[in-house]
C-alpha cells in the first residue's frame, strides 16, 4: 500500500500526480491511498483515502467513495481509535509508537503498551506508525498491529528498493 501524502500542490497538479502514482502502484501490485483528498481518490479510482483528525469524518467520506474503496484514519489515542472505528474507518494508523521528527507535533511517542491497548479495543486492522525501523516490526506485530506504516525507514534508506523488499519480507507480503 502506498499513500500519496502531498499537501502543497494545487488540485490539478495533485490529480495528475495521483494518476501517475496510481499507474506505478498498479504496475507493482500496490494499492494507492490519497491523503485527505476524497475528490482526488475518487477521480483516479484509488484504493481509498487516508484521513486525519482534521479531515472530513469517515462517515461522510463513505458517502462519497464507492463500496470497494477503503478509509484509513490516523489516530493518537485509544479514544480516537475507537471513534474512528465507530465512524466507519476500515483501518487505523496509530502512533507515533516511537520517536520520529515527522510525528513530534502529535505528542510524545505512545509506545508498545498503548499500541497493544488500541489493538485490543478495536476490531479493524491497526497499523503502527512513527519511527518504526525494520528491527522494530516484530515487536509492533507482537503488540497486535496488523502491519506497519513507514516513511523515513524507506525514504532515508541508501537503497529504497532493498528497504521496501526487506519490510515486505518481514511482514510476509
Amino acid at each position: 500500500m502506498v499513500q500519496l501524502r502531498e499537501k502543497d500542490l494545487p488540485p490539478r497538479e495533485l490529480c495528475l500526480l495521483a494518476e501517475a502514482a496510481k499507474t506505478v502502484a498498479d504496475r507493482h501490485g500496490a494499492s494507492l491511498f490519497v491523503n485527505d483528498r476524497i475528490d482526488i481518490a475518487m477521480a483516479v479510482d484509488a484504493a481509498g483515502v487516508h484521513l486525519s483528525r482534521k479531515s472530513v469524518p469517515p462517515s461522510i467520506a463513505r458517502r462519497c467513495l464507492n463500496e470497494a474503496q477503503l478509509i484509513g484514519v490516523s489516530t493518537h489515542s485509544v479514544e480516537e481509535a475507537m471513534l474512528a472505528e465507530q465512524d466507519g474507518a476500515n483501518f487505523i494508523c496509530f502512533g507515533p509508537v516511537y520517536d520520529t521528527p515527522s510525528k513530534r507535533p502529535y505528542g510524545s511517542p505512545q509506545g508498545l503498551r498503548k499500541l497493544r491497548e488500541v489493538c485490543n479495543c478495536v476490531s479493524v486492522p491497526v497499523y503502527a506508525i512513527g519511527g518504526i525501523s525494520h528491527s522494530q516490526v516484530d515487536e509492533c506485530i507482537g503488540a497486535g498491529a496488523y502491519g506497519v506504516a513507514v516513511i523515513s525507514a524507506v525514504i532515508g534508506a541508501a537503497d529504497v528498493t532493498d528497504a521496501v523488499s526487506s519490510f515486505s519480507d518481514t511482514l510476509g507480503t
